[in-house]
């Protein structure tokens, strides 16, 4: 059996790694860390020297983001989503912007239906639109039919009052006869 001694459900014996070997690979690794960031710092101060016009602190200031706590990337790696906020100037921004909030979806369509509607009505009014033609032909004929029946009520009315009239006639000669 291997060193740990046990099998695990599906046959196979378990691994596990001393605690002596678990040490030697940290140090083995921080070694190489180590030396790794001393290479690059190196590097870096070569690069800086050859740079330097004489002025100190700009070094100073690199030698200690180097020797900072935690390991620091070997490759500036840029996130493709990440956003810059970048600063605006005031004379760049516009007052009516700034006062004018967003509006959703639904409250554009709902105020562009509220124009569309007040402009229909505008039309309507004038006359231009075929259901306003349609309304006044249906006026005209409503108009039209009650001007005849108008006629036709005073026509009436005169016959009426025209047959009254002779009959009230015929009686008083009857009376007028008698008498």
């Amino acid at each position: 059996m291997p060193r740990g001694g046990k099998v695990n459900k599906k046959g196979r014996a378990r691994h596990f790694t001393s605690p002596e070997e678990l040490e030697r690979q940290r140090k083995e690794d921080q070694r190489n860390w180590r030396a790794k960031q001393e290479e690059a710092s190196d590097s870096d101060s070569n690069e800086s020297k050859s740079e330097k016009s004489g002025s100190g602190s700009g070094s100073e200031s690199e030698e200690e983001a180097v020797n900072g706590k935690g390991p620091t990337p070997a490759v500036d790696i840029e996130n493709p989503n990440h956003v810059v906020k970048q600063a605006k100037k005031v004379g760049d921004l516009d007052v009516n912007d700034a006062t004018k909030p967003e509006l959703s979806r639904r409250e554009r369509e709902e105020i562009d239906k509220q124009k569309a509607r007040e402009h229909y009505q505008k039309l309507h009014a004038q006359g231009k639109t075929d259901e306003a033609r349609a309304d006044l032909a249906r006026l005209a004929i409503i108009r039209q039919q009650r001007e005849e029946a108008a006629k036709k009520r005073d026509d009436e009315k005169k016959m009426k009052e025209a047959a009254a009239a002779a009959k009230t006639a015929s009686i008083q000669k009857a009376i007028g006869k008698r008498t």
